[in-house]
């Protein structure tokens, strides 16, 4: 569901010729740099080695800040792969040297579990889905988007690229909704838009606070990373101090494969996800912990995944 906030963020945002960073790490890096240039960027990508992402440092020396570079330009984080990227660092950098360009960030794994800070970091857009962890059935697309985004929209010179996904049509229905007038484009999936009321209801509103729901994940997060390290198993990331908090990226061991693991822990009712990285996609596989599986310990959630782990690689 990462696909229709790239939609927005390239139809709205950015214009056909103007230059685009993409800080890419894996599968989701490919897809938005081919959406940006099917909307008619210039785009350079600054890739990442498997198992890491792309440093501030990376950012800075890379050469796409050396020239003029266009207001317009963007320059996007990715949390993907189990890596966690130094978005705050990548912010402070960009701010530094090219005050003008528009900072976006990939969520889609990491909004509710990881610690993002959009008006401290400077971030200008953040693009997520509703299925991980917010907890909400997949369906969604959600941005939060910043002044300075909104003026790059308002003061773009040719209209947005998109029908649907336009914020010249949606923003309109937003401001009616938010002042109590209905107002009508195109029919919203009503009921999930209730089940994401219920969840953003639960995560700002209720126990766990946000503060200690980032804790609960870094601790669920800890502990089955290092249940896996006791099997031997070795993880994606190169560096456990970027692993990603509400998900892991493991390999199989060596001689084995998908078939030989994912079924015996489907038998256990636990479902995982394959890989997606080409590079590596067949040897290794990804275990989400986020939302309420962390937030409730009660479930027994993580228990069972690291008891059905261990059966079958203990």
């Amino acid at each position: 569901m990462s696909k229709p906030p790239f939609k927005q963020v390239a139809s709205n945002l950015i214009e056909a010729g103007e230059d685009a960073l993409v800080l890419n790490s894996g599968y989701f890096g490919d897809s938005f740099a081919d959406c940006l240039e099917t909307y008619g960027a210039r785009v350079t990508q600054l890739k990442a080695d498997v198992g890491a992402a792309p440093t501030p440092a990376d950012v800075e020396t890379c050469g796409f800040f050396s020239g003029a570079v266009p207001p317009n330009s963007i320059g996007l984080t990715i949390f993907m792969q189990g890596v966690l990227s130094d978005a705050k660092g990548i912010c402070d950098i960009v701010k530094r040297v090219s005050p003008d360009t528009l900072v976006i960030l990939d969520g889609v794994c990491s909004v509710a579990s990881e610690e993002i800070r959009f008006d401290e970091w400077g971030i200008d857009v953040v693009l997520t889905a509703t299925q991980k962890g917010l907890g909400t059935p997949p369906g969604l697309s959600v941005l939060c988007v910043s002044q300075k985004a909104l003026k790059v929209f308002e003061t773009r010179r040719s209209p947005p690229s998109s029908y649907y996904a336009s914020w010249k049509r949606w923003l309109p229905i937003m401001k009616a909704y938010e002042s109590g007038t209905a107002q009508y484009f195109a029919t919203p999936p009503v009921n999930l838009i209730y089940a994401f009321n219920a969840s953003l209801q639960a995560i700002t509103r209720a126990a766990p606070s946000l503060e200690d729901r980032f804790t609960m994940h870094k601790e669920a997060s800890q502990r089955l990373k290092k249940a896996l390290e006791d099997l031997g198993l070795r993880q994606v990331p190169l560096d456990p101090a970027f692993a990603a908090n509400g998900m892991t990226a493991v390999y199989y061991p060596d001689g084995l494969v998908a078939s030989d693991v994912l079924p015996k822990l489907v038998k256990d009712e636990i479902v995982v996800a394959a890989g997606l990285h080409k590079e590596i996609k067949d040897k290794y596989f990804r275990i989400g912990h986020m939302g309420l599986s962390v937030v409730d310990p009660s479930r027994g959630d993580l228990d069972r995944v690291i008891t059905s782990l261990q059966h079958i690689f203990g």
